[in-house]
This record gives C-alpha cells, structure tokens and sequence, in this order.
C-alpha cells in the first residue's frame, strides 16, 4: 500500500517526551530496587532537594535522571496523578 506523501504527518513532541519521562522513571525505579533502595523515597528526595546522590549511579540511573528538567518530571508526575485520581 503506498503512502499518499501529500498528506502532512503531524509530529507530536510533548508525547514524546511524557513517553521519555515515564521510561526514564521506570529505568530509575528499577536500579534503585536492584540496589534495595526504596525507589518513592529516593527518586522523592532527588526532586526537592536536586542532590543527585540520591539517585545510585547502577545501570547509569544517576545520568538519566538528570537528563531531564527536574520540574518536567514533576509536571509528568502531577498530570499523571491528575488524569488517574
């Protein structure tokens, strides 16, 4: 079947980066658990206090959480909320 390449294809950024943020967050919960951490309160004090030895440096969780804006995160997390109250 062929594509009709005179249609505009419509490129959705903010979804791309939600979907980037929950995997990112999924990533970090992950590596924290294999460190026995609790994944809540660590990731928790990450956000308040942007001290990054909260988060282990196992499976590079320290680097990916702080490829991401701290408040995108928690604007992620609240909508989240939100929308699943």
């Amino acid at each position: 079947m062929a594509k009709d390449i005179d249609q505009t294809m419509a490129f959705h950024a903010d979804l791309i980066r939600r979907e980037n943020i929950k995997q990112l967050l999924s990533d970090v919960e992950e590596a924290l658990k294999e460190r026995g951490y609790n994944a809540t309160n660590q990731i928790t004090g990450y956000l308040i206090s942007n001290d990054p030895a909260y988060i282990s440096s196992h499976n590079n969780a320290r680097s990916k959480i702080q490829s991401v804006e701290r408040y995108e995160i928690i604007e992620e997390l609240v909508r989240f909320y939100l929308e699943h109250k």
